[in-house]
């Protein structure tokens, strides 16, 4: 095999380069000279420049449009500060006008998507199956639901946060042990009809009805036609156990293992091409397979594999169908699971927040669970009604049991199941209304706006601020006023330090607009006898109070972020790897059929199907990059 292996980005990155995609001044951009380098002149040099440039970031040395695209990490990150009003810093009067900052924005934006010239759908990486894609794949194969991967090691998380990025999964000694174990183990407890299509007889000798059993699951197996050698190495397990006086269907069972441990069925191989240069189509039968890991987690059905053989499955009409079909599948659950879960990281709650039980005792496993599900169950139904994705950041609908329910205080919810639930008001409503969120951005005894800020700008908008400085002194533990200050007092004298504030300009506003929920999430009113203060004041200059005036903002003035970040993460998660910058032209196109489609989410995911890289591979030249 030909593969490489590439090593990811952040997606905050991308999101810097594509910022202003779309923006009317971009068709005014003059380039370096025009627009950038004046900027850096007037404004930047005098700190970022000379013997000791601050920060150690040193903008001089960058004379021309091909030094700039030479550091893409840096300038995407130039970007951001400079759209984001944080550079120059909070303060400087003398700072650019906001057309100065649009149009050197713009430029730089152009200059970093300037592209090779050869459409490069990037690397397709050999990934080995997660855990939860072992799992089910066992269970679609065998019909056996014993979840044997469970006992597996961890699998990493990689580019964009993810655990099915390829560069991540490694296979440890111990895991090859476990696969060993387990292929034993679900062959023993699968029903024979599952893999015995050929019985010995009269007319069929027992070695050749093996050897059709064989064929016929490794197929299924291999998610693709099989060779002949491909039979007939685990067909020498069965002569071995058949030579020892083993009954037919044990010694199936032993040439079966072999198939289970097979490298063919636990990674997600596909087959180099070397008889031409540039971009080709990946066969009906791997692109099956990217289907149905993407949507199921699993490997594709009959009906997948019937389309693949026929050779239709990559038309564009066959492929929306297929989409269709497969969302509205229940099997699609396992993608919100995944994507959701890992994407807005509550399906790691469990792990990552544990709020002090003398506290708040109501913290059971049950209400845990039940704030997870609610973010899986709304993420799915946007997928599986075809609703518009937009209500991820604001809608007048949840999904509640009655212990979610009670926990909101939303009267007229019986029963354990989820269902959608009309919210009385809009103190929730999307993301940010969720006590999943609000649980895990929040300390063992205090909520946290810096930590709840942080969430919203990687999360949400995908622009993560910088690592705090080192040796900065911890903030109180609990919300207790102190000296006569509250907790918001004392942040926000932290924030006037020079060295915190350009960070904390940006966070802290947008984790104030959410302090009207507590530690797990519920409303409050108040916070230590004194009235919750949830106003905020974005570096761009829009005000606000309360989480609605917060959501309404982000809406009207970040939705080219929130939309393009969305679109970002899922083509990663598509794409079992993280975003690039060669990416850039596939995010544009599937922001422009999202937005073309009312933003609706099964065209969300058709747009991310019909997308080059996940239709095509890279070449062995493409881009000079092989």
């Amino acid at each position: 095999m030909g593969h490489r292996t590439a090593v990811p980005r952040s997606i905050s990155t991308l999101a810097a380069v594509l910022l202003l995609l779309g923006n009317p001044n971009a068709a005014r951009c003059d380039g370096f000279e025009g627009n950038v380098r004046p900027l850096l002149q007037q404004h930047c040099l005098r700190c970022h420049g000379g013997e000791k440039p601050k920060g150690g970031v040193d903008l001089s040395k960058f004379g021309d449009e091909a030094g700039i695209r030479g550091d893409r990490d840096l300038w995407e990150r130039v970007v951001d500060a400079v759209v984001e009003r944080t550079m120059p810093p909070p303060g400087d009067r003398a700072g650019p006008n906001e057309d100065d900052r649009q149009r050197a924005a713009a430029s730089i934006r152009a200059i970093l998507d300037v592209t090779d010239g050869v459409p490069d759908p990037g690397p397709s990486l050999i990934q080995r199956l997660t855990r939860r894609q072992y799992n089910n794949t066992i269970r679609d194969l065998l019909g056996v639901d014993t979840r044997p991967a469970d006992a597996f090691p961890a699998d990493g998380g990689g580019g964009a946060g993810f655990d099915n990025n390829a560069s991540t999964l490694f296979v440890p000694p111990i895991l090859m042990e476990r696969y060993l174990a387990a292929a034993a183990d679900v062959l023993a407890k699968a029903e024979p009809a599952r893999f015995v299509v050929a019985r010995p007889g009269d007319d069929l000798p027992a070695e050749e009805a093996a050897r059709r059993c064989i064929a016929a699951f490794a197929r299924r197996a291999f998610r693709r036609p099989v060779e002949a050698a491909e039979v007939e190495r685990p067909l020498r397990l069965y002569r071995r156990a058949a030579g020892r006086g083993e009954g037919f269907e044990d010694a199936v069972r032993l040439s079966l293992r072999a198939v289970l441990v097979s490298p063919a069925f636990l990674y997600l191989l596909e087959t180099d091409r070397t008889d031409g240069e540039g971009p080709y189509r990946v066969t009906d039968h791997e692109l099956a397979c990217r289907l149905s890991y993407f949507l199921w987690s699993s490997m594709p059905d009959g009906e997948l594999f019937d389309l693949a053989d026929a050779g239709r499955l990559h038309e564009p009409g066959v492929l929306e169908i297929q989409v269709r079909r497969m969302l509205s599948d229940p099997k699609s659950r396992s993608m919100a699971e995944d994507f959701a879960g890992q994407w807005l990281r509550v399906g790691s709650l469990a792990d990552l927040a544990e709020p002090d039980r003398r506290l708040f005792p109501e913290y059971t496993p049950e209400l845990r669970d039940a704030m997870v599900e609610e973010a899986v169950a709304y993420f799915h139904a946007i997928l599986r009604e075809d609703r518009p994705v937009l209500e991820l950041f604001e809608s007048h609908y949840t999904f509640l049991n009655d212990r979610l329910a009670r926990h909101y205080g939303i009267a007229g919810v019986d029963g354990p199941e989820f269902r959608r639930v009309e919210l009385p008001d809009r103190r929730r409503g999307g993301v940010l209304g969720m006590a999943a969120v609000l649980t895990l951005t929040s300390y063992p005894r205090r909520t946290s706006p810096v930590l709840r800020g942080k969430w919203v700008l990687e999360e949400l908008l995908g622009t993560p601020p910088p690592p705090p400085p080192p040796m900065i002194k911890a903030l109180p533990t609990d919300d207790r006023i102190r000296d006569g200050l509250t907790f918001r007092q004392r942040l926000e004298m932290h924030r006037k330090r020079a060295d915190c504030a350009s960070c904390h300009s940006r966070l802290d506003p947008l984790g104030f607009g959410l302090e009207n929920y507590d530690v797990l999430g519920r409303w409050r009113d108040r916070i230590q006898k004194q009235p919750v203060d949830a106003s905020g004041k974005l570096t761009t200059g829009e005000e606000f109070v309360g989480p609605a005036a917060l959501r309404t903002i982000l809406m009207e003035t970040r939705r080219e972020l929130l939309v393009r970040n969305l679109v970002a993460r899922m083509l990663a998660y598509a794409l079992r790897r993280g975003v690039e910058y060669y990416d850039a032209p596939a995010i544009k196109q599937v922001m422009a059929e999202l937005e073309a489609r009312d933003y609706r989410g099964g065209a969300l995911i058709t747009a991310v199907v019909e997308s080059l890289p996940f239709q095509y591979r890279r070449g062995e030249t493409a881009g000079g990059r092989r």
